[in-house]
């Protein structure tokens, strides 16, 4: 059979895809011989899930309830009473001026962000294009396939400073970073994935200054940020205004299969979003937006990302960067700045093989990791570094980490004797 452009794009090797697959082979299995060392998936907080377990207990005792997170639709924009109480938190802790309008639901981040790429970027009406600006890669592995036209992303090398103990950090390149007038919008993750990298206030500034000058939205992708499930590391401040597209999501406090994403925006924008909700599924799914409405309206979601996930995610963050070290002692790998976010970005300086090569004898070996060369979408040219980098995550069992940091460490060594 003949399957459309669309159907063509829908079902290309995508990064996101062999993801994905990977998981879902491994879960499938049981996975009693693979370590999950690659996926996004959130570690198991021990008081969240009690959490979550408790308010679905009460949720089931509750006819009323029940019926609202399973027996009917919400409207297009998501479920009525959790975006009311969103937007008021929004305003009294965050001081953002936000009311219900400035706010849709989605069926998750994944979904959030198809769509709005889609509708500030690809062709316009009068034939002309437009694209999305990525001011910086490494970015999402996830965002590089979401465009209906090719071409979609535009993205630029970062200026990378050497820091000390094995550190580097990636920084936006504003000397080279232009933004002409064929984009609809720029776009950034903060903290991003895969590296952890935050990006700071003053290039947050300069980049709305550069989308209010192009009159584009700037879109802040905040699913592992703040104001939850706050996985930051550094101090910086959360930030919105009309100008500025905010995703969040539901997934990293705990609940990745409940598809919640959370987009806050102008009410033309929220307005549009709507629309495409109604188009593509009738509505998003109630069952995150009521399992989360108590501890919106409570306030206790931003306490628990403060005083339960951040800690958790940080001191698994440490333990990883000290195995990392005595691990790769006398190997040259440094490890990105870890300022948020569940994953080390590793760097294999002259990495004899690829990353795409290292991932599959990883494989072998019973560890799945990410190859680093799927997250540089939009960027030309060739860049030697793009191969010598994988994305491990940390937010498994601890001695998983270990022992998967540990394997990733053999199979790295061997690859650079074999080739001295």
């Amino acid at each position: 059979m003949d399957f459309s452009r669309f159907g063509k794009r829908m079902t290309c090797d995508a990064g996101i895809l062999s993801l994905m697959d990977d998981l879902g082979k491994v879960k499938a299995t049981g996975g009693k011989d693979i370590l999950m060392m690659g996926g996004g998936n959130p570690g198991l907080v021990p008081e969240f899930q009690e959490l979550m377990r408790n308010e679905l207990l009460e949720i089931c005792a509750s006819q009323q309830s029940f019926q609202q997170m399973v027996g009917s639709y919400a409207p297009p924009q998501g479920e009525t009473f959790f975006v009311e109480k969103l937007a008021e938190l929004l305003r009294d802790e965050q001081g953002w001026d936000v009311g219900p309008e400035n706010i849709c639901l989605t069926n998750g981040s994944q979904t959030a962000f198809f769509m709005l790429f889609n509708l500030f970027a690809g062709t316009l009406p009068d034939g002309t294009t437009k694209r999305i600006c990525l001011p910086m890669a490494p970015e999402y592995i996830g965002y590089a396939d979401l465009g209906l036209d090719d071409n979609l992303f535009v993205s630029t090398r970062p200026r990378m400073e050497i820091l000390e103990d094995g550190f580097y950090k990636y920084h936006i390149d504003f000397d080279k970073l232009e933004v002409g007038d064929d984009f609809g919008a720029i776009c950034i993750s903060r903290p991003t994935n895969p590296t952890g990298n935050v990006v700071t206030d003053e290039e947050i500034e300069r980049l709305m200054a550069m989308a209010a000058k192009r009159d584009i939205p700037l879109i802040l992708d905040n699913a592992y940020g703040l104001p939850f499930p706050g996985m930051m590391y550094v101090d910086v401040k959360p930030v919105w205004n009309e100008d500025i597209v905010c995703c969040l999501s539901l997934s990293k406090l705990g609940l990745p299969a409940v598809r919640t994403g959370i987009v806050i925006a102008r009410k033309e924008v929220t307005r549009a979003l709507a629309s495409m909700n109604a188009i593509m599924s009738l509505s998003p799914n109630n069952f995150g937006a009521v399992m989360a409405q108590q501890i919106v309206a409570s306030r206790e979601i931003t306490k628990i990302s403060r005083e339960l996930i951040q800690p958790f995610y940080e001191k698994k963050m440490e333990k990883a960067v000290a195995t990392v070290r005595e691990e790769f002692a006398g190997i040259p790998c440094s490890i990105h700045k870890p300022e948020g976010a569940m994953f080390l970005w590793l760097w294999f300086k002259d990495l004899p093989i690829t990353s795409l090569e290292l991932y599959e004898q990883l494989k072998e070996h019973g560890v799945l990791v990410v190859s680093g060369h799927y997250f540089f979408p939009g960027l030309s040219g060739d860049w030697q570094h793009k191969d010598e980098c994988l994305r491990v995550t940390y937010s498994q069992d601890d001695e998983d980490v270990c022992r998967g940091l540990a394997i990733i460490a053999r199979v790295v060594r061997r690859a650079y004797e074999l080739s001295a």
